[in-house]
Parts: structure tokens; C-alpha cells; sequence
């Protein structure tokens, strides 16, 4: 059988899974022994696989996660922080994105708010959803000079539709009032639409007096607050330098993983996965 001139279809047609699984089975004698459909149906596979992987690829790129690499796997649930397993577990699952409900992580500085942000997000990713990681003075920053350039409705509009919108570090201090109703407009159009993490160095009972008008606060409360999940985080930074007393497993900010006995939340093969995608 000649299948130079197949190989070269299934090129011209972009299936480039089922041409890598094709030169594997001309390559390795045992599979002669499996009957047409089967061989068809690895050829079918490797093909979604490679789509699977290149899609999630492109995502994790689109998303500009602060901390590419973060896995919810890499996580220390043992550290005594305020991190409850089942809780992750769940959220892990990304059901809160199809139900469109808001993650709000609050902790002091250092303690791996946006660690855990980005975590969450890639879980997502991994799931077929969409992220985006914006930090939130940057975020205003953008949404001030895109209301003056006229570029406000595109730049909302495109924010909108992404399935999960990191927040990073809100109110590190208080909103003018013209911040304060730009959060709003971002909230607002995501409100029991999309999903949205939101993390922050204050408690959620001191969101309000930081943003802005009381009035604009109450409905950024409301959209943010309403059935949304709450982690809080306590403890000492983990960006202070590590002495003998922190013991060897004490985690690091942006390199959870490097704890070599963390206990793990999913199979390391997906997070072996992941991690090639995003260095792709």
C-alpha cells in the first residue's frame, strides 16, 4: 500500500495527529495484529489529542497568567493557611465556571494569593475554558486610556467574553470614583455570565470603604459577592528567606512544585502535560 500520497492528504488537511499516528504504525510491526477499525480509531485519537494540546497551548498563552507554570497539583494543602482540600478539590473541577460564580482569594502579602489565582485558571484551561490574568491597577490603567482613545467598548466587549478574568491584587488602595465605575462596567458585563477571581491583600469586609462612591461599591459588592467562593489565606509570607526551623517542604511563591513530597490534587501526568503546552 502506498502511503506517501495519503500522508501527504492528511498534511494538505492539517490533520497532523493522524500523520504522526500513521508513521508510528508503519513503524512498529505490532500493530498489523489490530484489525482496521482499531487502527482507525488510534489514528482518531492521537488526532483529537494533538487538537486537545494545541488548543490548550494557544489558551495558556492568550491567558498571560502572572505565574504560568501554577497547578493546582503543586499546591502544599498541609501548610496551615487556610487552604481547605475539599474546597480546592472542587474547584479544580471548574464546575464555578459553567455556574458562573466568582472565586474571591483575600490574604496578607507573600502568603500565595496569586499563585492559587493562576492555579484555578490553568485548571480551567485544562477544561476547554478560557482565562485572562490582568492586574488590577494595570486593568484600570488600561480602562482609562482606552475610554479616552475610544477604544472602551471594544476593550470591554473582549474582556466579556473570556470564561475566567483574573483580578489580581484589587484595592491595594482605594478607587477614584471614575476607577471605581470602570470596575463596575468590568463586573457588570461578567455578572452570572462568566466566571471571575478576584484576589486582594484586604478582607472582603473591607472591600467596600475601597471602592469608591458608596453607591458604585454596593453594586461591584453585590456582582462580585453574590454566591461567589471564599478562600482566606493566613500566615507568614513564604517570599521571606527559608531557615532550618521552616523545614525542607515549606513551598516558595511562584515554585510550588519544587516540594518534591506536596501532596498531589490530580495525576502528575496531566500537570506533565500542561507544563509542556505552556513552554510550547
Amino acid at each position: 500500500m502506498l502511503t506517501t500520497p495519503t500522508l501527504d492528504k492528511l498534511v494538505a488537511l492539517g490533520l497532523m495527529g493522524m500523520v504522526i499516528a500513521l508513521k508510528e504504525q508503519q513503524e512498529r510491526s505490532e500493530y498489523g495484529a489490530l484489525a482496521f477499525e482499531e487502527r482507525l480509531g488510534l489514528l482518531v485519537d492521537r488526532e483529537v489529542t494533538e487538537r486537545d494540546n494545541r488548543r490548550l497551548a494557544r489558551n495558556l498563552k492568550a491567558a498571560k497568567l502572572r505565574i504560568s507554570g501554577a497547578c493546582i497539583e503543586d499546591l502544599d494543602m498541609r501548610s496551615p493557611r487556610g487552604l481547605d482540600r475539599g474546597q480546592i478539590l472542587r474547584l479544580a473541577e471548574a464546575r464555578w465556571v459553567e455556574a458562573h460564580q466568582s472565586v474571591l482569594v483575600v490574604g496578607p502579602t507573600g502568603v500565595g494569593k496569586t499563585y492559587l489565582a493562576c492555579a484555578l485558571a490553568q485548571a480551567a484551561l485544562r477544561r476547554g475554558h478560557t482565562a485572562l490574568y490582568l492586574r488590577a491597577t494595570r486593568m484600570l490603567d488600561e480602562l482609562a486610556v482606552a475610554r479616552v482613545d475610544g477604544r472602551l467598548p471594544r476593550l470591554l466587549a473582549s474582556w466579556a467574553r473570556v470564561d475566567v478574568l483574573v483580578i489580581d491584587d484589587l484595592a491595594l488602595r482605594p478607587l477614584a470614583s471614575e476607577q471605581a465605575a470602570h470596575l463596575l462596567e468590568v463586573v457588570e458585563d461578567r455578572a452570572q455570565r462568566r466566571a471571575t477571581i478576584v484576589t486582594s491583600q484586604l478582607p472582603i469586609a473591607e472591600w467596600h470603604a475601597s471602592l469608591g462612591d458608596a453607591t458604585i461599591a454596593d453594586a461591584i459588592l453585590d456582582r462580585l459577592a453574590h454566591g461567589a467562593q471564599r478562600i482566606e489565606l493566613r500566615g507568614d509570607s513564604l517570599r521571606r528567606p527559608r531557615t532550618a526551623a521552616d523545614g525542607a517542604d515549606r513551598e516558595r511563591p511562584q515554585a510550588e512544585n519544587d516540594a518534591p513530597d506536596v501532596e498531589r490534587a490530580e495525576r502528575p501526568g496531566k500537570r506533565a502535560a500542561t507544563k509542556a503546552a505552556a513552554a510550547r
